[in-house]
């Protein structure tokens, strides 16, 4: 049995970078985006399931999997979110699907909040899991988090830094981050691991993942502030990991109330990695949210 049996593998040209994805099931459309350092494939626990109400969409990130990696810039902006969610947006319409519903993790959580506020007629309802608006983290770093999270600062350092560094030996960076940030044993099966390994392994990916953190860490950062006043006008449900980073330091819905009209949410019984160290609440809040 494969991780994603049943679905089609599709490959479509974004705003400025080819996008992979899965597609299967029916239904309202439903888009599933990933996180650091992963792919498509975190989903794989959720995605079958979420397939039988809806048309489940589970692309990789530009940069990320076997999506495009196209050449970075001075200003970071081709790996801005903004950038990384016209990505979506256009893909997505590609598709036939000009309203959907959103779900992103980590910093598909963050492409998912900038994708909400430049497409606000695309998104019909958005999720975001364990993450707080990256401005406001920022700007509220303290010695624990920055410890935690010192990977901000280190994979936003000049090109060629950290990727030369990673790319040293990029299965132990790989799994020591995914171990860190998870609360069990046993979380990834071989076979997720695998595509994990593969992916990160290509020093293209190693770059361009690393571009991401230079984007939020600069050009992603004035976006956010030249639309500080603006709110996130569709229903978000923010789900964050009880064990997890973010909630033993932060209200992480109340640092959402700041940013949208209408929010609700809830800690999951797990690490960073909801849809893989807690896929049945995970599943059970997103299909709920989503209905």
């Amino acid at each position: 049995m494969g991780l994603f049996d049943g679905f089609e593998t599709r490959r479509l040209m974004g705003a400025g970078a080819e996008i992979n994805l899965r597609i299967a099931g029916s239904g309202p459309p439903l888009l599933l985006l990933h996180g650091y350092p992963q792919t498509h494939i975190m989903w794989h626990k959720l995605a079958p399931r979420l397939a039988e109400r809806f048309t489940v969409v589970a692309a990789d990130l530009r940069g990320y999997g076997d999506s495009g990696k196209p050449a970075s810039d001075p200003q970071h902006r081709v790996y801005s979110k903004r950038a990384t969610a016209a990505d979506m947006v256009a893909v997505m319409q590609q598709l036939g699907f000009p309203r959907f519903r959103l779900a992103g993790h980590d910093r598909g959580g963050r492409v998912s909040h900038r994708m909400v506020l430049d497409h606000p007629q695309a998104v019909e309802q958005v999720a975001v899991l364990d993450i707080i608006p990256t401005l406001t983290l920022f700007e509220t770093f303290n010695q624990a988090v920055a410890t935690a999270y010192y990977h901000w600062f280190f994979l936003a350092q000049p090109v060629g830094h950290p990727e030369r560094m990673i790319g040293a030996d990029p299965d132990y960076y790989l799994e020591s981050k995914l171990r860190a940030w998870s609360a069990g044993d046993d979380v990834y099966p071989p076979e997720a691991m695998a595509e994990y390994q593969r992916c990160f392994r290509d020093p293209a990916t190693i770059h361009a993942t690393c571009e991401d953190y230079r984007a939020g860490a600069s050009i992603d950062l004035a976006d956010d502030r030249a639309d500080a006043d603006k709110r996130i006008e569709c229903p978000l449900l923010v789900l964050w990991g009880g064990k997890g980073i973010m909630h033993r330091h932060y209200d992480v819905l109340a640092t959402w109330r700041d940013k949208a009209r209408d929010v609700r949410g809830a800690a999951m019984p797990c690490g960073h990695f909801l849809p893989e160290e807690a896929p049945e609440e995970t599943y059970q809040a997103l299909s709920a949210f989503f209905a």
